[in-house]
């Protein structure tokens, strides 16, 4: 096989109705690579159930391929995962903000082609569990002025009774923790440590995927909040949700980030620049790495 086209289903479209399946600069895309990414594509394409799951998964590399903009393939991290569904979720990746569902069938897709490209030992890390590398990590960080600056605003937003958002907050810039990971929280993870603080919470499991479980102290500023909202959740029941009863998101978190940022005197422009993503951890190790950082 000399192209990628050359697969079922995914015969390039070169102009109308000329009984092409797919575009042909997708094909241009895949064609292109370097000879073990490209033989690593065509096995994945390859073993795709079906002629459509084929054509999305072509459809799905090809636009993140043109996104990472220069970075190889194969040296993806889960960094730059994240940023791509963020950049779908916001708007900045096609014309108009993608559904959350449609996000989620993205990340799906790249996430089989690169645990498929783990197993078959052609990148040495799995982006869906590894660390970022140091760099992409260092990008990700705040400064230590502007964290100081949102835990007074996080101080600010408890004591004008925004309770959920000001436990969010603390606990993202404490843990790390992912907005999958906070929205899921529960009473049933709050735990207290007898003759300690009157009876505050004083630990935090945060469930991490599907299997990993971190414990944290809870820092200060997430301790009234929380309190006030483990007497009035029921057990088993999130803690941080909007006010109409709705879970919480990514869009809830980056504007309770971006208020608290505001309320701790953040200037405006940087303010609004800021993203959850900028003190997520993606695994486990790093959510520790991040709950030991000063």
């Amino acid at each position: 096989m000399t192209s990628v086209g050359g697969l079922a289903g995914l015969r390039p479209r070169r102009r109308p109705r000329d009984g092409g399946e797919v575009p042909g600069a997708d094909v241009d895309l895949i064609d292109a690579l370097d000879p073990l990414t490209w033989r690593t594509v065509i096995a994945w394409l390859r073993d795709r159930p079906s002629t459509a799951t084929r054509q999305a998964g072509l459809q799905v590399l090809t636009s993140f391929l043109r996104w990472l903009r220069g970075v190889e393939p194969l040296a993806v991290t889960g960094a730059h995962l994240d940023a791509y569904c963020d950049a779908a979720r916001t708007g900045t990746l096609a014309r108009k903000p993608l559904a959350n569902t449609t996000v989620a069938r993205k990340r799906a897709v790249l996430l089989s082609f690169y645990a498929f490209a783990w197993r078959h030992g052609v990148v040495r890390h799995n982006p869906t569990s590894s660390p970022p590398a140091a760099k992409a990590r260092d990008a990700r960080s705040l400064p230590r002025e502007e964290r100081r600056l949102i835990r007074q605003g996080i101080a600010r937003l408890a004591a004008e009774g925004r309770t959920a958002e000001a436990a969010a907050v603390a606990l993202l810039e404490a843990t790390g923790a992912s907005v999958d990971a906070l929205a899921g929280l529960t009473s049933q993870d709050i735990h207290t440590v007898a003759g300690r603080d009157g009876g505050q919470p004083a630990v935090i499991t945060v469930h991490h995927g599907r299997h990993d479980i971190a414990a944290f102290p809870i820092p200060p500023l997430a301790r009234p909040p929380l309190r006030i909202l483990c007497a009035s959740r029921p057990a088993g029941e999130p803690l941080l949700r909007r006010p109409d009863g709705r879970p919480v998101d990514l869009e809830w978190l980056r504007a309770a980030l971006t208020d608290a940022a505001l309320a701790g005197g953040i200037p405006e422009q940087r303010a609004r620049q800021l993203h959850p993503h900028l003190l997520r951890a993606t695994t486990v190790t790093e959510l520790l790495h991040e709950a030991a950082s000063p």
